[in-house]
């Protein structure tokens, strides 16, 4: 025979089922809810995505133009420079062989304190050679000042 106890134990565990199921299906709705939120916000992380990737494509696109702009830029201006050097370079070279007689002399120009020095007459052989170099280094002077005025 089944006893009143018997009774009472099925119904409370038919009570604790029933209240769990309530559980388990209200959690199943949230994360139903969850998982749709979810889905929806992949859908517009991968249209984002999509839209990037285009983006991305014009943008190096872009920058491989500016950089071909800038290529052909520096191009030009080495073109320049060097058609710039060459005229300076032949225009440097004509003052400098029309003019012979500076060659032994020593530049005023570059040093100022060469008036107080003897004439290059008086000094020895060994001696000569450095009123050469200073008048090479005022030749130098004098090309370097020529390029800076350019400049």
């Amino acid at each position: 025979m089944v006893s009143l106890e018997q009774v009472k134990l099925l119904e409370s565990k038919v009570t604790n089922t029933i209240e769990y199921v309530k559980k388990v299906t209200g959690e199943n709705s949230k994360l139903k809810e969850k998982l749709n939120s979810y889905q929806k916000r992949i859908e517009e992380l991968e249209v984002l995505v999509q839209q990037f990737k285009e983006n991305q494509g014009r943008i190096e696109d872009g920058i491989l133009s500016a950089l071909d702009r800038l290529n052909q830029f520096e191009d030009a201006l080495e073109s320049n420079l060097s058609t710039a050097e060459s005229k300076l370079s032949t225009e440097s070279k004509l003052p400098a062989e029309d003019k012979p007689s500076t060659e032994n002399k020593p530049s005023t120009e570059s040093k100022p304190s060469t008036e107080n020095k003897p004439p290059v007459e008086s000094k020895p052989a060994k001696e000569t050679k450095a009123p050469d170099k200073a008048a090479d280094e005022g030749k130098t002077s004098d090309t370097t000042k020529e390029e800076l005025d350019i400049f």
